[in-house]
């Protein structure tokens, strides 16, 4: 019983549970679907390009937006017909099946900096649009979908 209780609130004060809306991130995380969050992931150390993160993002309203890291700081991003070339290398993306065809002028993200993108590029409203995200808003690493139950499982 006691351990249950401990678990609840670890779980309650490092964990957060939120409801994605939109399709910015199908197939893998779909509007609707609740994800586990971990708060505690990036305490000793930084998000790495491949992460899928949450941060606070300073829109009108503000929401927690859900995307993959693409670049780091220091890292020179360009998106050429759609694909992405991190350092002049292009960039290996399974997980994305909803590419777009733009293009866009070379960035270097800047220290302190993340540049992230939804890996459905047709709707994701993401760095190319608002630019890189800082680090200090990063709420912490999607680790797994919850709800429903048919997707539950590591991301």
């Amino acid at each position: 019983m006691q351990v249950a209780i401990l678990a609840a609130l670890l779980a309650a004060f490092f964990v957060r549970f939120p409801q994605v809306s939109g399709r910015s991130m199908a197939p893998q995380i779909d509007s609707g679907e609740r994800v586990v969050i971990d708060t505690l992931a990036y305490r000793f150390g930084a998000p790495q390009r491949g992460d899928i993160i949450a941060f606070r993002h300073d829109g009108n309203p503000p929401e927690i937006f859900i995307k993959r890291v693409i670049g780091l700081p220091g890292d020179r991003i360009r998106i050429r017909q759609g694909i992405v070339y991190v350092n002049g290398q292009r960039l290996f993306e399974p997980y994305v099946r909803y590419r777009d065809d733009r293009s866009l002028p070379s960035i270097t993200v800047p220290p302190g900096m993340l540049y992230v993108l939804g890996d459905n590029r047709v709707v994701s409203e993401d760095s190319r649009m608002f630019g890189p995200v800082p680090e200090r808003d990063v709420i912490g690493k999607a680790v797994a979908a919850l709800w429903p139950a048919d997707r539950l499982g590591a991301l």
